[in-house]
């Protein structure tokens, strides 16, 4: 009986192909919109993905305001940061956060899903989030990302 042998191919940077994505964020659910974006970034839909290898792709995400929280959420969720001082835990609403910096509901949703480690804040560079519906990567011609 003959014994075939295959070797697992390994991701490094002669066989990572990198591609950039858009994200039209308008109407899409927060929490399923970040998971399929944290996927692409980390480069869980390649072939020859490796977890302990960067092979993800670029994601650009437009109308960051424009992004909907499911029930009472928008109300009800909580967005924490810590001041550094004694009783400086301050605490603002996902409602008065997405009218001050929308951006922040994605990055923080998104980052939150990502490894926590330098590969991860690795990925996360590799995450655009604009307000409105313009973006400086046209040079790059992202392809829509499905959902």
């Amino acid at each position: 009986m003959r014994h075939l042998s295959f070797k697992t191919q390994s991701a490094n940077e002669k066989i990572v192909q990198r591609q950039w994505f858009i994200v039209d964020a308008t109407n899409l659910t927060l929490g399923r919109m970040s998971s399929k974006i944290a996927a692409t970034l980390r480069g869980k839909n390649k072939v020859y993905f490796t977890p302990h290898f960067d092979c993800g792709d670029y994601v650009i995400v437009i109308n960051s305001n424009k992004v909907v929280l499911t029930g009472n959420k928008m109300d009800d969720k909580g967005y924490m940061h810590y001041t550094g001082y004694p009783g400086g835990q301050k605490v603002e609403m996902a409602k008065e956060l997405i009218q001050r910096r929308p951006n922040v509901l994605i990055e923080r949703a998104v980052k939150g899903m990502l490894p926590k480690n330098r590969l991860g804040r690795a990925m996360y560079k590799k995450l655009f989030v604009y307000e409105g519906a313009e973006h400086p990567h046209k040079a790059q011609q992202p392809t829509e990302m499905k959902f």
